[in-house]
């Protein structure tokens, strides 16, 4: 079985989602984690977690929308957060590709879910695009805290990881997994290969961010969890493994972080 560890079924793209469900199962992934990017997309996302068993939500305010939040919407978060399938806060971070929202809003915002996620204990789902120091130097101090705290990693995952295998290993340390998708499998992502073959197998999950970042094959089309098989053979050949090993380990890494089985079992 595999765990698509970030997807955005909620997408007004995804208006055949039964079908993309079924699409998700004969390909051999039996998990979804469905993560929002603002209290309407949250709304969305739970309503589909509660709709299909295999799906769960993270709940969360994105970085580029960070400009229009308030601290009304940090306060319903904490509340969506209850419901019993949200396993992580998420996404949030920084973004810098973008300029979607001022840098102290991403900031404050990023901070605020950081602190959520830590009151609730609950791993936290990090965008780091063109931020990923920026985002490790927050990161830092507070994966500290909640070890002084007494709780053991990984305390959440660098979502879509595009850094290098030095950025890679202060993430590793940090006690945050690393997540790859799509991009691992276009032709100038060498980088990403090279963190994809270096990174030990126990901190490493895999994710579609569908409906975008379809894997080369199916590039300018829209991408769906069941292609995450896609990305996973080219992690799997990079490291000079089966299928079946790539599965086993990626799968148990988010089940634990995200206490799937727990949660499963008490739905």
């Amino acid at each position: 079985m595999w765990v698509d560890s970030h997807c955005h079924l909620d997408d007004r793209s995804f208006t055949d989602l039964d079908a993309v469900i079924e699409r998700a199962r004969q390909a051999g992934v039996g998990m979804m984690v469905a993560t929002a990017e603002d209290l309407p997309g949250c709304a969305r996302t739970l309503a589909i977690a509660e709709r299909y068993p295999e799906v769960y939500a993270a709940v969360g305010i994105h970085p580029n929308k960070a400009g229009a939040a308030t601290p009304g919407d940090l306060a319903a978060l904490r509340e969506l957060a209850r419901h019993p399938k949200v396993v992580a806060i998420g996404e949030t971070g920084l973004d810098f590709y973008r300029d979607w929202a001022p840098v102290d809003a991403q900031e404050h915002t990023f901070r605020a879910q950081l602190e959520l996620a830590a009151e609730l204990r609950l791993p936290v789902v990090v965008h780091q695009r063109r931020a990923l120091e920026q985002a490790s130097d927050i990161l830092e101090p507070w994966a500290r805290a909640r070890r002084a705290r007494g709780e053991a990693p990984p305390f959440g995952v660098m979502h879509c990881f595009s850094g290098d295998a030095v950025a890679a290993q202060r993430c590793l340390d940090l006690g945050f997994l690393i997540s790859l998708a799509g991009p691992v499998t276009f032709p100038r992502a060498e980088r990403t290969r090279v963190v994809a073959g270096s990174v030990p197998l126990w901190g490493l999950v895999l994710e579609t961010d569908a409906p975008v970042l379809a894997p080369q094959g199916r590039r300018g089309r829209r991408n769906e969890p069941a292609y995450l098989v896609e990305a996973a053979t080219v992690v799997a050949a990079v490291r000079g493994i089966s299928l079946d090993e790539l599965a086993r380990a990626t799968t148990a890494n988010a089940l634990g972080i995200f206490r799937l089985s727990a949660v499963a079992a008490g739905s």
